[in-house]
């Protein structure tokens, strides 16, 4: 699986992972918190007068059919500010916060879209920022410039405590939600793979559909068509016309099973995982030994997952792993289900091999699971897969 790395939040960028301590002479770190701290002044008589403008006239039209509407509007536009002020602390004081997730657009419908930001908690944080900012500027501003001719020996240093007051402030109050940010990113990521997922599955059922039991109907129609035809002048061969239908009946039967199986078999549905799976074993090519430990049957939905994972990975042991035996394990430990399905083949597996792998780490991770393949050049390949475990609900069987 993609392993993801991330810098902690609020640490230092540029020129190394740490800024140099504060010392008498002045350096190129020290200058920048000067200009950072004059800068306070200005940025921040800007950010007052906005929130006290257009946030504090929208509040108080709220009565009114324009409040909501300029106050969602006031929030967007502390949204920017707050950006501004997070570029200009990681340009002036080297301290990286990370830009917090875009709400969604008007797409969802005009009310909801207001709603959302109205109560938008990066833009309220960003305006108690700006509303609070106004006395501190006017502190950097007045003791920065008064040291730079009057202290300027010991600026170094009083620039680095202001500076670091200025950091903490940027990281507490301009710094996404950091789980619920995350969580959030986390969510938008996997709606779209369990859409992808969703649409290739329908598109797969589609085109069996279309290829298998719907062609083979067709032509079991259009053999009867003949055969009633042929009925009265040539009994005979209208009645192995039938026969013949017959057979394509059969098999147009068997096809919509496998079909039906494949969506979800009705043996998962009434048996659990132990007798689905089993199934499953009997049709590998390798001799397959299924362990299923469970007091109780999860959800439905981690079931189905649970079920289709097992499969596939068998599958992929039948055609490419040249096994002799291969085993599957389901066992409960505390809220995850784990699953692994270990085989003697030749090894060798990879989440980028083709063989559909990564679909399954990324259908694992939509619902909060975990997927690793441990598969060295000459086997033995162990898959290990967890999910989240959710009681059966009463109307599930």
């Amino acid at each position: 699986m993609t392993e993801r790395h991330a810098r902690p939040m609020g640490a230092p960028e540029g020129d190394g992972d740490r800024l140099p301590p504060a010392r008498f002479a002045y350096d190129r770190h020290t200058w920048k918190e000067i200009a950072h701290l004059l800068a306070n002044l200005p940025v921040s008589l800007i950010g007052f007068v906005y929130v006290v403008t257009v946030l504090f006239t929208g509040f108080w039209l709220t009565v009114t059919v324009i409040g909501l509407p300029l106050l969602a509007a006031g929030l967007t536009g502390a949204r920017l500010l707050g950006r501004m002020e997070r570029a200009r602390a990681r340009k002036l004081l080297g301290v990286r916060v990370d830009e917090p997730s875009r709400l969604p657009g008007r797409g969802t419908g005009f009310l909801p879209w207001l709603w959302m930001r109205v109560k938008d908690p990066v833009g309220w944080r960003t305006v108690l920022y700006d509303f609070m900012r106004l006395p501190w500027g006017i502190l950097t501003f007045a003791v920065t410039l008064t040291s730079l001719f009057v202290l300027w020996p010991v600026l170094p240093f009083i620039a680095r405590g202001l500076a670091n007051a200025d950091r903490a402030m940027v990281r507490a109050l301009l710094s996404p939600s950091d789980e619920l940010e995350r969580r959030i990113a986390e969510l938008e990521s996997d709606r779209g793979v369990v859409v992808d997922t969703a649409n290739a599955d329908l598109r797969r059922i589609e085109r069996d559909l279309h290829d298998g039991a719907q062609a083979r109907l067709v032509n079991l129609a259009m053999g009867l068509g003949l055969a009633k035809e042929k009925l009265l002048e040539d009994p005979d061969s209208a009645a192995e016309m039938v026969a013949e239908a017959h057979g394509e009946v059969k098999l147009a039967l068997q096809e919509l099973r496998d079909l039906a199986r494949g969506i979800h078999p009705a043996v998962l549905t009434d048996r659990g995982l132990d007798a689905a799976l089993s199934a499953v074993a009997s049709r590998c090519t390798v001799p397959v030994k299924v362990t299923v430990d469970l007091a109780s049957r999860p959800a439905a939905a981690i079931e189905g997952i649970a079920y289709f994972t097992v499969s596939e990975l068998l599958q992929n042991i039948s055609k490419h792993s040249a096994a002799k035996t291969a085993s599957v394990e389901v066992w409960r430990a505390t809220d995850r289900l784990l699953i692994q399905v270990e085989d003697d083949g030749r090894g060798g597996a990879r989440l980028d091999g083709g063989s559909g792998m990564q679909g399954l780490a990324d259908r694992l991770d939509a619902v909060d699971g975990l997927f690793v393949v441990d598969s060295p050049q000459g086997g033995p390949t162990v898959v290990t897969a967890e999910l989240p475990w959710r009681d059966r609900a009463p109307g599930e069987g």
